[in-house]
């Protein structure tokens, strides 16, 4: 996994699974028609000023609720290249590196504001926000999980095993 740097976007705590795509659009599994409606109930027009590669830093107990798969697909097709926060519901952290959609723990994460620039490096377990120049140390992603997102995700990361064994 490599260092990424971008914008960030700020949300409250206790961000819900139904917050972040809401059952309402459900009925489909398509990653790109779930980018369409990601964090529409928080602000309606989120899709239209995120960029790609874009961050979201939120409150405590982000991805709470249900265990729908869905809330990462949404962040991770609407080009959301992260989400920080001090905890995560234990269903969304597992599902989001699932689904390949690196999150990162960072008990300051309130310090973070909308607009600043962070650049993090997954495997140091560092946050420079570029806008204060302030540093932020988290414990780093454990190995195997840094692979589920180099790979994509958890079903990528079995498909390129069975590959690799298969040349074996």
């Amino acid at each position: 996994m490599q260092t990424m740097q971008s914008r960030v976007w700020k949300f409250g705590k206790d961000i819900d699974t139904d917050l972040i795509i809401a059952a309402r659009y459900l009925s489909t599994s398509d990653p790109k028609e779930l980018a369409k409606h990601v964090m529409e109930d928080a602000d309606a027009d989120f899709v239209n000023k995120i960029k790609e590669g874009d961050i979201i830093v939120a409150g405590e107990n982000f991805g709470c609720g249900s265990s729908r798969e869905h809330a990462p697909i949404a962040l991770k097709a609407a080009g959301i290249a992260a989400v920080i926060a001090p905890t995560f519901a234990r269903i969304f952290y597992r599902n989001a590196f699932n689904m390949g959609l690196p999150i990162f723990e960072l008990q300051d994460a309130d310090e973070i504001k909308e607009g600043d620039v962070l650049s993090i490096d997954a495997q140091e377990g560092k946050i420079v926000n570029k806008t204060t120049n302030k540093i932020y140390i988290f414990k780093p992603i454990p190995k195997f999980m840094q692979e589920l997102i180099s790979s994509g995700g958890l079903i990528n990361f079995a498909k390129n095993e069975l590959q690799a064994e298969a040349k074996i």
